[in-house]
């Protein structure tokens, strides 16, 4: 922006220089003033076009009337003017910026040239005014665009934001509660039952390095370049793997798949994971001594998750379950065009219910 305004302040004063020197000597000080008005302004173009404009159409028009012969500068002032008004402001200003510059146009050609020969160069300097008129037209539509553009590009890295804050939530929330638990559980029986304590710390190890290995394959998104070698991102298949480790901790879960199990597009497969995760971590961090049943049912259509826990009574997540935790996946759901309800139970607990619509990829 500055260096259009300086590139525009130093046109002027070229302009201007140029338009002053090229009158004639004979002409009296009053023309070289109403010279340099019909280009001076072509410095603030930017910032009052159609202002601009008007003023150099009026100093043209004074310097024709008053005797001093054609346009001092051919008319350039008035020209840019024009173009500047179709770039950068509505169309009814353009129409009146066009208006003023025919109008001088005409003064000059009826005042000056007074003949029949005139009216052919008339034409052409009506349509040379028409064809700025148009051309700043379409460069204001492209800035237009440009700017649509840019935003939409804000718009998606605002949204890759969240979703790796999500990613982020969903990884160290499952993980650490698992972690804190069994360190707990260690701490606990560390000199009455080493053999779980050593079991316990065990399963803090491996938790910590399925933790990492997840946090890397994130990262790597922001990478130009994701380096070889990684695991995939996570899945239902590994469904049985998650319940694994928070059986691990005493959390009692039963699991029941029904329907046929087919591949899933990545992104659905890893969002009905993730509901799974936080769900089942929720209910180990805040049910108490509970039970969960997790139910997976493939439908032809929908794919449908259940997490159901009997935790203590209805008030068992209130107040634990994080907003930003349920809004993560209600967020994830509605984004494949899935719907999640999550609340307590009347006969106590809590239950999450997960319905995603799904086909079988090829």
């Amino acid at each position: 922006m500055i260096r259009s305004v300086r590139a525009d302040v130093v046109l002027a004063v070229v302009l201007t220089a140029v338009s002053t020197a090229a009158l004639d000597s004979a002409v009296d000080w009053q023309a070289y003033p109403l010279a340099a008005l019909s280009v001076a302004p072509i410095a603030l173009r930017q910032r009052a076009p159609l202002t601009v404009t008007l003023v150099m159409c009026a100093a043209l028009i004074s310097f024709v009337l008053l005797g001093y012969g054609d346009f001092p500068d051919s008319g350039v002032g008035a020209v840019v003017g024009l173009f500047s008004v179709a770039q950068l402001r509505p169309w009814p200003s353009t129409a009146v910026a066009l208006a003023v510059v025919l109008l001088a146009l005409v003064t000059v050609y009826s005042t000056v040239v007074g003949t029949a020969d005139g009216w052919p160069g008339l034409a052409a300097a009506v349509v040379q005014c028409v064809t700025m008129c148009l051309l700043g037209e379409s460069t204001k539509r492209w800035s237009q665009r440009v700017e649509r553009l840019a935003e939409r590009a804000a718009t998606a890295v605002a949204d890759e934001r969240v979703r790796i804050a999500h990613e982020l939530h969903d990884i160290m929330a499952h993980h650490m509660s698992v972690i804190s638990l069994q360190s707990g559980l260690a701490e606990h029986v560390l000199t009455s039952d080493q053999e779980t304590a050593r079991k316990a710390m065990a399963a803090v190890g491996g938790t910590s390095r399925e933790a990492l290995a997840e946090m890397r394959r994130l990262l790597t998104v922001l990478r130009p370049e994701a380096p070889e070698g990684l695991r995939p991102q996570p899945g239902l298949s590994e469904l049985e793997g998650l319940v694994a480790r928070l059986r691990e901790t005493g959390l009692r879960v039963d699991l029941a798949v029904t329907g046929r199990r087919r591949a899933l597009p990545p992104g659905l497969d890893l969002c009905a994971y993730r509901v799974a995760q936080e769900s089942l971590t929720n209910v180990l961090k805040h049910a108490g001594p509970a039970e969960a049943r997790v139910r997976l049912d493939y439908r032809e259509q929908v794919l449908t998750l259940e997490v159901v826990d009997d935790g203590h009574g209805p008030s068992a997540h209130r107040g634990a379950t994080t907003p930003r935790g349920i809004a993560g996946m209600r967020e994830r759901t509605e984004l494949y065009g899935g719907v999640l309800d999550a609340g307590p139970r009347p006969e106590g607990g809590f239950a999450v219910l997960l319905r995603l619509p799904c086909e079988e990829t090829p």
